[in-house]
Order: structure tokens, then sequence, then C-alpha cells
């Protein structure tokens, strides 16, 4: 299918949910909605250019800002799949939709498991518990540089992270001590992601390091790989090379934190290309959906917003901006968790209608088959294409 669309910037904004789903009670995710209840809890928020596009109209029961003749097409979408984490999320979103969902282990990883990893990585470890990275570092750090222990921790995504002090295992050794946990976490205890996190520094002042890696599971064939088998670039800002193993995958840019991320987009916008610019955006979720923080997690929603205006600036007539998400993380719900939600929809271009209601979409899916239709990318997919319904 020919169309006018040359290059599709599709930007993840990590956990930026819109409500609960159906089958939220399934989940214990009853009354989530993130970005909702951000608005309601704090009244401060102002989201003037995303307002414009129509964020505030996907839903019209939340206290969101609303506009008369929204610059995008807007809608949500249903995750299909099972589960609610980034690696479900993302795969559902370029063509895969996941009948199971990945394990977790809020309780800590099996002893037998624990007892066959350390045996094979040759020293114990310690930890073995769901935490956040900067917390269990500050309580097991000095432990870690007593004993030569690595920390093994996980969180409420499907993750095996192991945190190393870079004086007593050099990173290449980190990497490896990971390599042999994602070869040994298979069947049911197949996570999505086995993750190193290197850290430096003396109790009291630990800090990780920018040495990071993540050991996904590669995902079957998707959208990326049939862009890439039609000639044309995906390129990869944030995390979304680890999400897919760099599978699919032209060439890609890691980045720190969300203005990182921001920045390296607009930059990728400006440079010819043709294909998908395929970008996300974690400090919501990590800094502040995780962490339960309504405040934090409202300034950095502000923060993006500011910078809408320079990602539209940077856009050639022939792209076509896609804002979504891939699950919830409401920082007003119990607990540290992921929440069961529908992700917005935001389709922006001149080649896009403005003021077009794209409805509920029943598969994060429906994104990739839009995706393809744009690109003229042959893709098999779930997921049903909407490109009709928003081009001029």
């Amino acid at each position: 299918m020919a169309t006018a669309i040359n290059r599709v910037i599709l930007i993840v904004l990590d956990s930026v949910g819109i409500g609960e789903l159906p089958d939220a009670h399934l989940y214990n995710d009853e009354g989530s909605n993130t970005l909702g209840n951000i608005a309601r809890l704090f009244p401060d928020l102002d989201l003037p250019n995303l307002a414009k596009l129509g964020l505030g109209n996907i839903d019209p029961d939340n206290q969101l800002q609303k506009t008369n003749i929204p610059a995008a097409a807007f809608g949500k979408a249903i995750e299909r799949s099972a589960g609610k984490d980034t690696t479900t999320g993302h795969w559902e979103i370029c063509g895969i939709v996941l009948e199971k969902p990945f394990p977790t282990f809020p309780d800590g990883f099996p002893t037998e498991f624990m007892k066959k990893f350390e045996e094979a990585i040759g020293v114990p470890t310690i930890g073995n518990k769901s935490a956040s990275g900067t917390v269990i570092i500050n309580e097991l750090g000095e432990e870690h540089l007593r004993t030569g222990h690595p920390i093994v921790y996980t969180s409420a995504d499907s993750v095996f992270q192991i945190a190393m002090h870079e004086s007593i295992f050099p990173i290449e050794r980190q990497y490896e001590i990971c390599q042999i946990a994602r070869d040994m976490l298979v069947g049911d205890f197949q996570v999505g992601r086995v993750i190193a996190r290197p850290f430096l520094g003396e109790p009291g002042s630990f800090s990780r390091t920018s040495r990071r890696k993540d050991f996904s599971v590669a995902p079957p064939d998707n959208l990326l790989d049939a862009i890439q088998q039609e000639g044309q670039e995906v390129i990869s800002i944030g995390k979304i090379v680890d999400i897919f193993s760099g599978k699919g995958i032209s060439r890609y840019v890691k980045t720190a934190n969300n203005l990182e991320g921001i920045k390296q987009t607009i930059e990728a916008i400006r440079q010819p290309s043709k294909g998908l610019v395929f970008t996300n955006l974690v400090d919501f979720d990590m800094l502040f959906g995780h962490r339960r923080d309504v405040e934090g997690y409202a300034k950095a929603l502000m923060e993006f917003d500011n910078w809408i205006p320079e990602i539209l600036g940077a856009m050639n007539d022939d792209d076509l901006l896609i804002i979504t998400a891939d699950h919830g993380n409401d920082p007003s719900a119990p607990g540290t968790d992921h929440t069961r939600e529908y992700i917005p929809i935001l389709n922006y271009g001149a080649s896009a209608k403005e003021n077009v209601n794209i409805g509920t979409r029943e598969s994060f899916a429906d994104i990739s088959a839009t995706v393809a239709a744009a690109l003229g990318v042959e893709f098999e997919t779930p997921g049903k294409s909407y490109l009709a319904e928003i081009l001029n």
C-alpha cells in the first residue's frame, strides 16, 4: 500500500496508562487510572500541548484538559496479551500477542534455582527479593563489598537483576554472570529480562553506573523485522534495543533519562531516514510509577509536554508521529506493581487528519498494523490498521 508517509516516529511514554481495562480485577487493579488519577490528585498538572493534540479527549470522564478541535487523531487500546509488563506491552505494540505472561517472583526466586545458579557462577548470592535497585545497593552494598557476593533482586516486572560493584566484579565478568542466568532461566523461570546493574562508590554513597546491560528473551519475528526486510531502518532510542534483544534494530542510542531520550528523538527526526524511529521514555515508570510519586510523575509529564512543540517542529511533512504507552503504573495505586490499563494513542502529522476519534482499539497490535500500512510494509499481525481513518 503506497502512502504519503516516509517515516513513523513512535514514542512510548512508559507506563502512562489511561484507565483500568475490563479485566483489571483479575490483576487486582480495580480503580487504576494513571493519567486520570494524577490529574485528580495533582491539580497543578498542566499539559497544554498534549491537550491540543487531544490527550484529554480520549476519556471524557477524567480531569485532563479537553479541546474542541484536537490537532491529532486520538483513541485508546486494549491489551490482548496476558500480563502488564514492559516486554509484553512493547511486543504487542509490534504485533506479538502473548497468551501466557512472563513470570514474576515477588517473593524472590526459588531456593533450588538459586542453589543451581550459585553453583554455576561459583559464588553465593545475597538479596533474592523484590526491591528498588537504588534501595537494595544501599542496604546490601557494604555486605557485598565485604563478602564479594552478588546482589540478586527482582521487581514487579518479570526481571532477574544482579547488582555488582565494578571493583569486585569487572564489567565483562558481570555480563558473563548475567548470561549464565539468562541461559538458566527457561521454562517456568523464563523472565523477560536479566539485567546487569553495575555500581560504584562506598557505603553511604553508592551509585549505579551507565554500564547496565539487559539480556532479554528474543522476540518472535515482528514489525521491526518486517520494516528491515523492506530495506527500511529501525532506529531505537532508550531501552527499545534491550526489550527486543537487538532483533530488528538497525541502529540504537541508549539514554539515561527522559530528557536524553527526548533530545535524541528530536535529533533522529532531524536526520534523514526512512522507516521507524522508536523511542521509550522510561522515567515515568522507573522513577515515579513504581515509587508511587504522584507529584514527580506529574512533573515528568509536564516536562515531556514542554518539548512537544520542538518534536512537532522537527518533523517533515511525510512523517507520522504516534504517542502511546505500554501499560499503566498508577502512582496512587497500592503496592509498587504496574497496573492493567488502556493505553492512549495520539497520531499527528501533515498527512493525518485532526479531530478524528479512532475509538477503542481491540489490541495494542493495531499500532503495528497501522505503522506497517503507513510504511508500505508487508506484515501479518493480529492487529487492525486504522490508517485509512486518519489519513487526509
